[in-house]
């Protein structure tokens, strides 16, 4: 017999297993001594009432039923296959090379930029020299801009495919278990580079190609249809079948379509700052007085209001985390959040961005088509790196002084390692974002008792909440409309907005791309 229960317990009795077992047998009604198994199907933080909850639905087996375990995919050698060419590693390009490698192709992965070790260094000269490679910074290299910014694995995207069949070859490839019954599953940026070089050495044992150092510089297309690649360093690389995963912030790439004349879409973003409070204070907020505790984990939150017609959100939020710079040239500052696996860092900080549509423009930035919403991004990034000094140092207010139009004359200690400096952030974020954002702050104080402080700091600018463009796609092949075989994915095409959802529209390239190939 299988039985699905709901439990709800306090943080002390979820962490304890046995009683976890004893709840559960009592309430699916069997003696503990019939109990063959339990699996934990979700578990979940209730923290509405006066004292948190943790809510666990479990599975129970008894009688002549056993939990049966999903297999590992076993992936086929490749070499001698058709090959197909994967630009970019993030999470679209890798999991559209494990696919391509299931179906019995053969993935030839392009990245820009270096594996995850020697990425690490590049991090590092970026946090305290401020040294900006432009090919190996927090947004590119091996396995993208999640690798170290976090690994947020929630989504909302369940329509697009199967996201726990995503979750499990992250666990076969060394993620936790833990991941697939967790409500907002997370991997922590101290771990997941290991899961990202752990899919890379599956790829090229297959005999897949994975290689670093090719910034794609060129598309071969003839008679309309894409017949390869060509890199910066000269090589040129055939197949008949393109997947371009190239992430959100290779705007190189958008401007090489827009060059070739082929076409893209203009859509909205949002663009803000980071907010950083003390953890504890999210903690008493969230949790109650008492706060966290010794079982809950460092609360999050998510808030959301509305001003002048536009959103204002909490994006990405990091409990226990802290702020990293995320520029992919030297004449701009670009904050991003993460958190490691423990999520045990004093602070906390979270996006909070105004939505943007392309409508919304001054009319200074007709004259650049549909690449207009592009530019003003790239104009409050540099306008952020100018008030930082030039520098990574970034531009940064006490939340109160922001709010109440004012300069801080000092600031909060921070998790920001290039180091912070007060500014004018109505200069740098400009009359369209600024306003919105301070109404909006205004109204998570009134929801959030606490929440509005001096201790809190916002942080510019956070700009790659998602691309400004998307490019087209036909809904029923997937290939861009223009030029048959190829495949824009996930987040640079403006498909995808995370990890799972970009996982997921990456094997779902790979299946249109291999149907292309069958058709030919």
């Amino acid at each position: 017999m299988i039985l699905e229960v709901q439990l709800r317990l306090t943080p002390s009795q979820a962490a304890d297993a046995d009683l976890v077992r004893e709840a559960a047998c009592r309430k699916a009604r069997i003696a503990p001594r019939t109990l063959n198994a339990l699996r934990v199907l979700r578990r979940s933080i209730d923290a509405r009432g006066r004292e948190p909850m943790v809510e666990i639905a479990v599975a129970v087996y008894s009688g002549n039923d056993f939990p049966q375990e999903n297999p590992p995919v076993e992936y086929p050698d490749v070499r001698g296959a058709e090959e197909i060419v994967i630009v970019g590693s993030g999470p679209a390009g890798m999991f559209a090379a494990l696919k391509a490698i299931e179906c019995g192709y053969r993935p030839i992965v392009l990245e820009r930029g270096k594996d995850v070790h020697a990425r690490r260094r590049d991090i590092k000269a970026l946090c305290t020299q401020h040294i900006v490679d432009p090919d190996s910074n927090y947004c590119f290299g091996e396995g993208g801009a999640g690798t170290y910014s976090d690994g947020k694995l929630y989504t909302r995207s369940k329509k697009r495919g199967d996201t726990s069949g995503i979750l499990a070859r992250l666990v076969q490839h060394g993620a936790s278990p833990e991941i697939i019954t967790d409500a907002r599953p997370h991997i922590g940026t101290d771990k997941l580079p290991a899961v990202v070089e752990n899919i890379r050495r599956q790829i090229v044992q297959c005999g897949g190609d994975y290689l670093f150092g090719r910034r794609v510089s060129d598309l071969q297309i003839r008679d309309g249809r894409v017949c390869g690649v060509e890199t910066l360093t000269g090589e040129r690389f055939e197949a008949r079948a393109v997947i371009l995963a190239t992430g959100h912030s290779a705007r190189d790439i958008y401007e090489l379509l827009h060059r070739k004349g082929i076409a893209l879409q203009a859509k909205g973003t949002a663009v803000g700052v980071r907010l950083e409070h003390p953890q504890d204070l999210i903690d008493r907020i969230q949790y109650g007085s008492k706060g966290r505790g010794q079982y809950l984990p460092a609360a999050a939150y998510r808030v959301v209001a509305q001003s002048g017609g536009r959103g204002v959100y909490s994006f990405c939020m990091c409990p226990g985390g802290y702020i990293v710079p995320s520029a992919t040239d030297t004449r701009q500052v670009v904050v991003n959040g993460m958190s490691p696996s423990m999520r045990n860092g004093r602070k906390a900080n979270s996006g909070i961005v105004v939505s943007v549509e392309p409508q919304d423009l001054p009319p200074q930035y007709e004259r650049y088509g549909v690449m207009g919403l592009l530019q003003f991004i790239r104009d409050i990034e540099c306008r952020a790196w100018e008030a930082g000094g030039k520098t990574q140092t970034a531009p940064a207010a006490r939340m109160t002084d922001f709010c109440e139009k004012r300069i801080s004359s000092s600031l909060p200690d921070t998790t920001y390692l290039p180091g912070i400096v007060p500014a004018d952030l109505d200069q740098v974020l400009g009359p369209f974002i600024a306003p919105r954002l301070r109404e909006g702050l205004q109204a998570f104080g009134r929801k959030m008792r606490g929440f509005y402080t001096a201790e809190a700091t916002l942080i510019g600018v956070e700009t790659r909440t998602s691309s400004p463009l998307r490019i087209p796609r036909d809904p029923a092949t997937l290939a861009h409309p223009q030029v048959s075989g190829l495949f824009p994915s996930g987040e640079g095409a403006g498909y995808a907005g995370g990890i799972v959802s970009a996982a997921v529209d990456g094997q779902n390239c790979a299946l249109a791309a291999i149907e292309y190939l069958k058709s030919l």
